[in-house]
């Protein structure tokens, strides 16, 4: 009990801060190349919010999302295109210090309503690692929801990563 009390005003604080921070970018993540459900829904979105970057982790090819964007009246300058990641915790690791390099606090954090849970698990533990908050903007599909023991089991390898700066096997072969 003597915990959670601290805990749960810590998390309370956040919570109203976070409501006096207004985003200052977009983060999709990426996501099915075939249908580009993401990248539409985010030029869509990206036009009511003329004056945020775009930050894509994953998805489609350059060409295709600069494409996607441009159909729509979206500057590609404002576009910052990473393919680094080859997971949804990589998609949080790979960009976050790019983020906050940059002074950005907090994004709006574009993915699949069906992805979101999992996706607000990882965030709150990666971007809140660099004192970056999100709003979470879902994109919505006839998909149900992710299992949660993905969220559960993705939720331990961010743990991981802030821990240790370790995402997963991937990032270890690239080391070697």
């Amino acid at each position: 009990m003597f915990l959670a009390l601290p805990l749960m005003m810590l998390w309370g604080y956040k919570e109203i801060q976070s409501q006096f921070v207004p985003p200052q970018a977009i983060l999709v993540l990426g996501g099915s190349t075939s249908k580009l459900e993401r990248e539409k829904f985010t030029a869509d979105f990206a036009r009511k919010h003329p004056n945020l970057p775009i930050w894509i982790s994953g998805g489609s090819p350059p060409r295709v999302t600069k494409k996607v964007f441009a159909k729509v009246g979206v500057d590609p300058r404002r576009l910052h295109l990473d393919y680094r990641a080859n997971n949804t915790v990589e998609n949080f690791t790979t960009i976050v210090d790019d983020l906050k390099k940059s002074g950005i606090k907090s994004v709006y954090l574009v993915t699949s309503d069906y992805h979101m849970r999992r996706a607000r698990v990882i965030g709150e533990i990666v971007l809140s690692s660099r004192g970056i908050d999100f709003k979470p903007v879902a994109v919505p599909s006839e998909n149900s929801p992710e299992p949660i023991e993905k969220s559960i089991r993705d939720g331990v390898r961010a743990i991981v990563w802030v821990a240790t700066g370790y995402a997963g096997a991937n990032e270890f072969q690239n080391k070697q």
